[in-house]
C-alpha cells in the first residue's frame, strides 16, 4: 500500500506478479457486476415501474412482489454500504494509479460514488416518498456501470496493453 502514496506510481511499473494479483481482483469485480447485472436486469427490472413494484409492492411481471420492510432495507443497505465501500476504495486506488489525466479521474471517481450513493439512497425514497424516485435508482445504477466500467478497463489496458514508454503495442 505504501507503493500507492509514491508520487508517480504507476500500475504498468509493478511487477508482474502484482498485476496478476490486481488482475484477479479486477476479474471477480466484473463477475460480482455481471451477477448485479442479472440481479437488476431480471430480477428487478430496469422500468420504474416495475423498480416502484418491487420496493413499494405490486406486480412484477408475472409475481406479485410485497413492499420491502424496514428491516430488509436497513440489512440491505448496512450489507451494501459497507462491501461496496470496500470494493470502491480498492478499484479507486487501481484507477488512480493510471496516467489518465487528473480532471478525468476526479470525474470517474466522484461519478462512481455518487452511482453508490444513489443505490443506497434511492430504495428509502421509493418505499417511503414517491415511487417517482424510482428513476433516481435507475441514474444512480448506469452511474456506476460507467464509473465502475472504467474502474476496470482502465487499469486492466494500462497493466496490460501499454508499454513502459507510454505507447499501445502494435497488433
Amino acid at each position: 500500500m505504501r507503493a500507492f502514496g509514491a508520487n508517480g506510481y504507476r500500475l504498468r511499473d509493478t511487477r508482474v506478479e502484482i498485476r496478476l494479483i490486481y488482475t484477479g481482483f479486477l476479474a471477480l469485480v466484473l463477475v460480482g457486476m455481471a451477477t448485479l447485472a442479472a440481479l437488476q436486469i431480471h430480477l428487478i427490472g430496469w422500468s420504474p415501474a416495475t423498480l416502484a413494484a418491487y420496493y413499494r409492492g405490486g406486480d412484477v411481471g408475472e409475481a406479485m412482489s410485497f413492499g420491502k420492510s424496514f428491516r430488509q432495507l436497513v440489512e440491505t443497505t448496512h450489507f451494501h454500504a459497507f462491501i461496496m465501500g470496500v470494493v470502491y476504495l480498492v478499484l479507486a486506488h487501481l484507477f488512480v494509479a493510471t496516467p489518465l489525466r487528473a480532471s478525468w479521474k476526479r470525474i470517474v471517481i466522484v461519478l462512481a460514488f455518487a452511482g453508490l450513493l444513489g443505490d443506497l439512497v434511492a430504495p428509502w425514497l421509493i418505499c417511503y416518498g414517491a415511487a417517482g424516485f424510482a428513476y433516481v435508482l435507475i441514474v444512480s445504477w448506469v452511474m456506476q456501470w460507467i464509473g465502475f466500467g472504467a474502474f476496470i478497463v482502465v487499469p486492466i489496458r494500462e497493466m496490460w496493453f501499454v508499454r513502459p514508454d507510454g505507447e499501445i503495442p502494435p497488433e
